[in-house]
């Protein structure tokens, strides 16, 4: 018996699934973007609130990544309980619920409760969405369909920032409250798009519905449910949550664990590819692009908003590149090309802006928008999709919400001391991300595996070898496991013969 509505079969349902995580991100990259046009203290916002200094500033705007931290963490508890769409689901009523807070507020402390109500339910969808589709897309371009989410969420921050400059005419309160309002739109289609859908197999074989499991994987894969490779599938999924059971149930400590799973090591990559995303700079722009501009640069508030504006545009041109290149270069490779860009565009940003002439300052602003385009290609898309990858089947959806309540506080971080660095040291702040960057091109180096190509099943191959960097470091392109279609089948095979699973769903 069909749990869903609809009944979409092959590439439709795989792009439907594709569509409902996008939706999430879109909402997010609204988000996002959506106080960087709004927030400031001689518009219509700063009358209303009593004209917020930096630090109040720096609270409206960041608190919100707070309640995407507590989102995250109940994702944590309760996300493997009730699964992918439900999560999903909650997280979008949610939102809905904190949108018409902030589109009604009348005092900064309501509004800051509606920012931290829609970050809770921003934080329940960051920590689920990459997990539904990893589960559902095929590895051959599976890259491809969990970057477009990093596409979706610029196509966000574009919608936002634009929206912003477009009610900044207008001297009513609508100024301010018609943007925020509008996340419920996103949000209610949300909702609708994810109804109608299955869970994942991976869910529904970890909670014993085989049928269900063998219905979705047929009509994901659009092939017959007796078909043998629905069967090899199946067995497959069964054989590694097996393999990750025999502890017993799951204990907060095995995350921890170095072993034959090597969960802390997992834990390790999850977390600093989160740091690495934020601390690159690129919420210092996303959020304050217009006030940089106008502050740093010196340049008119009308002119901020439309820089701001046509910096995301360049983002979203950014975004869409690594769709076509993820999976054939790979994670490793966009992550260190991009970060070494990034240094570069910052470290002339610093030069140009330290001349503290007009002339100098214009081409500072050029290379914000070279940043923006890096950016897009490897450090927006990856640190997403990455944990839910190289995690097992045992803990995705807690590596997962690990990793959206790192990346929450990170992005907690750089919100709130932006406005107070740029207040202090200016442009000086770009030095500090400068060196950062050039940071984490070794750590993508030594410790990051590829996962190009690679089977969630089979992943586990790439935490097998040990040692302080687990093989990434001595294999060539950090490949340590080399994706070939005859292997996997000896794989699956070879645990056939081991384990003798039953092929025929248990009743």
């Amino acid at each position: 018996m069909y749990l869903w509505k609809h009944n979409f079969r092959g590439k439709t349902l795989i792009f439907a699934v594709t569509a409902a995580a996008c939706q999430a991100f879109l909402l997010l990259g609204f988000d996002q973007g959506v106080m960087a046009g709004i927030i400031g203290a001689e518009n219509r916002f700063g009358r209303d609130f009593n004209r917020p200094d930096p630090d109040m500033q720096g609270n409206i705007t960041a608190l919100y990544d707070i309640g995407c931290v507590v989102g995250s963490i109940i994702c944590y508890f309760v996300g493997e309980r009730f699964g992918r769409r439900t999560m999903l689901i909650t997280g979008g009523s949610i939102m809905i619920v904190g949108a018409a807070v902030l589109a009604s507020s009348t005092t900064i402390a309501q509004l800051i409760v509606g920012r931290i109500v829609t970050g809770i339910g921003n934080g329940m969808n960051s920590s689920t969405a990459p997990v539904y589709l990893t589960e559902c897309a095929p590895a051959s371009y599976r890259g491809a369909l969990l970057t477009l989410q990093g596409t979706v969420t610029i196509l966000g921050v574009v919608i936002a920032y634009w929206m912003d400059y477009g009610t900044s005419f207008t001297e009513s309160s609508l100024q301010w409250r018609f943007p925020l309002a509008f996340q419920a739109i996103f949000a209610i289609l949300l909702v609708l798009q994810v109804i109608g859908l299955p869970e994942t197999p991976r869910w529904l074989v970890q909670h014993d519905r085989y049928e269900e499991a063998r219905s979705v994987t047929a009509a994901l894969e659009d092939k017959n449910e007796d078909d043998p490779a629905i069967n090899t599938t199946i067995l497959d999924i069964r054989i590694g949550l097996e393999e990750e059971q025999k502890g017993g149930p799951f204990h907060f400590k095995e995350l921890f664990a170095w072993g034959e799973t090597q969960n802390l090591r997992r834990l390790l990559i999850i977390i600093s590819i989160q740091l690495g995303q934020q601390f690159s700079g690129s919420n210092m722009i996303n959020y304050y692009a217009p006030v940089i501009f106008q502050d740093s640069m010196h340049l008119s508030r009308n002119l901020s908003l439309i820089l701001g504006g046509a910096a995301q545009c360049t983002y979203l041109v950014g975004s869409a590149i690594p769709v076509l290149l993820m999976d054939r270069f790979g994670r490793r490779t966009l992550l260190m090309a991009c970060t070494a860009g990034l240094c570069f565009c910052f470290v002339m940003v610093t030069i140009l802006l330290s001349l503290g002439t007009t002339g100098p300052a214009y081409g500072a602003t050029a290379f914000i928008f070279l940043f923006q385009l890096v950016y897009g290609i490897g450090w927006l898309p990856v640190p997403w999709f990455y944990p839910s990858e190289v995690s097992t089947t045992r803990t995705r959806t807690k590596m997962q919400a690990i990793a959206s309540g790192w990346n929450w506080m990170f992005v907690f971080v750089v919100v709130k001391i932006t406005p107070i660095s740029f207040d202090n040291i200016g442009w000086r702040t770009f030095i500090i991300f400068a060196v950062l960057n050039a940071a984490f091109i070794p750590m993508v180096y030594c410790f990051y595996p590829e996962t190009k190509g690679i089977t969630l099943e089979d992943i586990p191959l790439l935490f097998s070898k040990g040692g302080f960097t687990g093989g990434v470091l001595t294999s060539k392109g950090g490949r340590t496991v080399i994706p070939h279609q005859h292997a996997q089948e000896a794989h699956v095979d070879e645990k056939m013969q081991s384990k003798q699973v039953e092929v025929a769903p248990i009743e």
